[in-house]
C-alpha cells in the first residue's frame, strides 16, 4: 500500500535541496561510496535514481557512462551543476523522472543504483519492477537503504517517528520482508546485504536479474 504522496516528496526534497550536501554529505558518505564500488565491479552504463544533487557524480569512474534521475528539479539543478563543474563528460544524461516509470528502454543499464530511494517513493515494489524492466541480463542493482527494526526500542522509535519521517520525504518503518518478498515474486536473487553507517541502520543490498 502506497505511504507516501508524490506530491509531497517532491515539496520535501525541494526544500533540502539548498542545504542538502551539508546536512547528509558526510552522514551518508560511506554508503554512498560502497554503492559505487559495487555498482563498479560491473561497470558499464550506470543508471543512478534519486541522483539528487549528484554528489556522487563525481566519484564514478569515467569509463562507466551515467544516467541520473530524480523526482525533483531543484536537485537536478544542482546536479547538473555539478557535472559542468566538473567537466563530467562520463555524465549521458539528466532528467527529472518518476522512478515508477521510467521512460527509458527495456534493458538499457547495466547497473540501477538506488541510495536512499526506496522508503522516499510511494510505491516500492513498483519502482523496483522498473529497475528490472530496464536492467540488462545478468546486471545488478544496488540499494542503499535504511531498513526498519523487527523488534525493541528501535522499532518503538521509527513508528512514533513515522508521521514527522513522512513530511521530510521518507518512511523509517520499511522492512527487510518486504524486499525478500518483493525479490522471490520478481525472480531476482539476492548477492549481498551488509549493514552501513551510521550505526548499522542502514544496509547495501544488491540484487541480480537472471543472465
Amino acid at each position: 500500500m502506497d505511504t507516501l504522496d508524490r506530491g509531497a516528496v517532491e515539496k520535501a526534497y525541494a526544500r533540502w535541496a539548498p542545504v542538502y550536501d551539508i546536512v547528509f554529505g558526510k552522514v551518508f558518505e560511506r554508503g554512498r561510496k560502497a554503492s559505487i564500488e559495487a555498482a563498479e565491479r560491473v561497470g558499464g552504463r550506470i543508471l543512478e535514481v534519486g541522483v539528487g544533487t549528484g554528489i556522487s557524480l563525481p566519484d564514478y569512474a569515467r569509463s562507466n557512462r551515467l544516467v541520473g534521475i530524480d523526482i525533483s528539479a531543484p536537485m537536478l539543478k544542482r546536479a547538473k551543476d555539478r557535472v559542468a563543474e566538473h567537466r563530467l563528460t562520463n555524465v549521458e544524461a539528466l532528467a527529472v523522472m518518476d522512478a515508477k516509470h521510467l521512460a527509458v528502454p527495456d534493458a538499457s543499464f547495466d547497473v540501477v543504483v538506488a541510495q536512499y530511494v526506496i522508503t522516499a517513493v510511494p510505491d516500492p515494489e513498483a519502482t523496483l519492477d522498473e529497475f528490472v524492466r530496464v536492467l540488462k541480463p545478468g546486471g545488478e542493482i544496488v540499494l542503499v537503504n535504511h531498513l526498519g527494526a523487527e523488534s525493541g526500542f528501535r522499532r518503538a522509535f521509527e513508528q512514533g517517528f513515522s508521521p514527522l519521517a513522512r513530511r521530510l520525504g521518507w518512511s523509517p518503518e520499511f522492512p527487510w520482508a518486504r524486499l525478500t518478498r518483493w525479490a522471490e515474486r520478481d525472480g531476482v536473487r539476492l548477492i549481498e546485504r551488509r549493514p552501513m553507517p551510521p550505526l548499522g541502520h542502514f544496509a547495501l543490498i544488491r540484487f541480480g536479474k537472471a543472465g
